[in-house]
C-alpha cells in the first residue's frame, strides 16, 4: 500500500513539476479537507431517511388509531341497537342485559389497550430510531417496565373477570330461556333459582381471578410466593378453627341454594323478622322488611324458614258478617264477587286458579267468620286480597249485609240508682 502511494505521488510531482515530499503532503491535504465533508453528507442522508421513516410511522398510528376509534363506535352503536325480546321473562331480559354490558365492557377496554399499544409503540419507535433519543427510549424502556407489568396484569385480570361474568350470564340467559317450555309456576322458580345461582358463582369467580392476579404481580415484582402461599395456608387454617361459625355459614348457605330453600326476590319468615331477599350469598341473608329496614341474617342462624312465595302463594282471606246475616245468600254473594274477579283479564294471571270459599270458620265474638282461599301467583297474593276486599265491600253495600263492629253492653247494678227511678 505504502509502496503504491508513493508511486501516485511520483508521477504527481513529475507532471506538476515538483519534488515527490511537495506532492506526498499536497496529496494528504486533499485526503484530510474532504473526508468530513463526505462523513457529514452521509450524516446529513442517513437523518433524513430516519425522519421519513419517523414520519411513516406517525401517519401510520393515526391511521391506525382512527380505524380503531372507527371500530369502537361501530360496536357500541350496534350494542346500543340490540333490543331483547320483551315476551322473554323479566329475569331472563335482565341476563341477556347483563350478558350485553359484559361483553360491551370487554371490547371498550381491549380497545383502550390497542389504542395505548399503538400510540406508546409508536412514540418508542420513533425515539429509537435517532442516536440522541434512543437514550431516552431505553430509559422509558426502564422506568417503565414495573409500572406496566402491573397495569397490565391489573388490565387483563378486569377483563377475565368481566368476560367470566358475561360467560355467566349467557349460560344462565340459555337455561332460562329453554325453560320457558315448562310450566309457568317450575319456569319462574328455575329463573329465580338460576339468577341466584350465578350471582354466587360470580362472586367465586371475582375471588378466584383477583387472588390470581395478586399471585401474579408479586411473581413480576420477584417476590417468591411458595413461602408466602405456605404462611396463607397455616393462617387460613388456623383462622377456620378459630372462626368455625364462618364456616357453618359456608355450608349452610351452600345447602340453601342447593336446596332452594329461598332464592332472590323471595319473601321469607325467619324466626321474628321477614321481608324480601335481596342479598343471598355463602356467608349472609339479607331482606328488606315492611318498614324499608335491611335485616343481616348470618345462614347459620337459619334453622327455620318460612318462603312465602315459593311455585305459588295464597291470599287467606277471613271475612267476617253480621249474626243477622242471610248467611246462604252471604256465601254465594262473596263465591260471586271471587270468581268473576278471577276471569277478568287484569287479574286472570295473577290468580292460578279458581277462588275457594271454605265457609263459616268460627263463631266470633262480634259475628260470622267466613274464609276464602285464593291461589295466586308467588307475591302476588297482597295485590289480590286488597282488591278483593274492596270489591266485597261495594257488594255488601248494595245488598245491605254489615259487617259486624265491636259493641258494649253497660249493666247497671247500683240499687239505690234503680229506686230512685220508680
Amino acid at each position: 500500500m505504502r509502496f503504491r502511494f508513493l508511486a501516485v505521488a511520483s508521477t504527481i510531482a513529475v507532471i506538476i513539476g515538483c519534488t515527490v515530499p511537495k506532492a506526498t503532503g499536497q496529496i494528504n491535504f486533499l485526503l484530510t479537507s474532504q473526508a468530513p465533508t463526505s462523513s457529514d453528507n452521509a450524516q446529513t442522508s442517513s437523518f433524513t431517511h430516519q425522519g421519513l421513516i419517523a414520519v411513516g410511522i406517525g401517519v401510520s398510528v393515526i391511521i391506525i388509531s382512527w380505524i380503531l376509534y372507527y371500530w369502537q363506535r361501530r360496536l357500541e352503536k350496534r350494542a346500543d341497537s340490540t333490543t331483547v325480546t320483551p315476551t322473554e321473562a323479566p329475569s331472563s331480559t335482565e341476563l341477556q342485559q347483563q350478558q350485553v354490558q359484559n361483553f360491551t365492557e370487554v371490547r371498550l377496554r381491549l380497545f383502550q389497550v390497542a389504542q395505548a399499544g399503538v400510540w406508546g409503540g409508536g412514540i418508542l419507535a420513533i425515539l429509537g430510531l435517532f442516536p440522541q433519543t434512543q437514550t431516552l427510549q431505553l430509559s422509558i424502556l426502564r422506568v417503565a417496565q414495573i409500572p406496566l407489568t402491573l397495569g397490565l396484569i391489573a388490565l387483563c385480570t378486569y377483563i377475565a373477570l368481566n368476560f367470566s361474568y358475561a360467560l355467566i350470564d349467557r349460560f344462565a340467559s340459555t337455561i332460562t330461556k329453554r325453560s320457558n317450555s315448562l310450566s309457568p309456576e317450575i319456569s319462574q322458580r328455575l329463573h329465580i333459582r338460576v339468577s341466584t345461582i350465578s350471582v354466587v358463582i360470580k362472586s367465586l369467580a371475582s375471588i378466584l381471578w383477583i387472588g390470581l392476579g395478586v399471585l401474579l404481580a408479586l411473581i413480576s415484582l420477584g417476590i417468591n410466593v411458595l413461602p408466602l402461599l405456605a404462611v396463607v395456608s397455616i393462617v387460613s387454617v388456623g383462622i377456620s378453627l378459630a372462626s368455625q361459625n364462618i364456616i357453618k355459614d359456608v355450608i349452610n348457605g351452600f345447602l340453601i341454594i342447593l336446596e332452594d330453600q329461598y332464592a332472590l326476590g323471595d319473601v321469607i319468615a325467619v324466626n321474628n323478622v321477614g321481608g324480601l331477599v335481596e342479598t343471598l350469598n355463602l356467608r349472609i341473608t339479607q331482606v328488606r322488611d315492611a318498614e324499608g329496614r335491611l335485616i343481616t341474617i348470618p345462614n347459620s342462624e337459619i334453622k327455620i324458614v318460612a318462603n312465602l312465595s315459593s311455585r305459588w302463594s295464597r291470599a287467606d282471606l277471613s271475612i267476617p258478617v253480621a249474626y243477622d246475616t242471610d248467611i246462604s245468600h252471604a256465601l254465594k254473594l262473596i263465591e260471586t264477587v271471587a270468581v268473576e274477579m278471577s276471569v277478568e283479564a287484569a287479574w286472570q294471571t295473577r290468580i292460578l286458579e279458581t277462588p275457594q270459599v271454605l265457609g263459616i270458620e268460627n263463631f266470633g265474638e262480634n259475628g260470622l267468620i267466613i274464609r276464602v282461599w285464593i291461589k295466586t301467583q308467588p307475591l302476588k297474593q297482597w295485590d289480590v286480597a286488597r282488591e278483593f276486599r274492596r270489591r266485597l265491600k261495594i257488594a255488601f253495600d248494595e245488598a245491605e249485609i254489615s259487617i259486624p263492629i265491636p259493641q258494649q253492653a253497660i249493666w247497671l247494678n247500683d240499687v239505690q240508682t234503680v229506686s230512685s227511678k220508680h
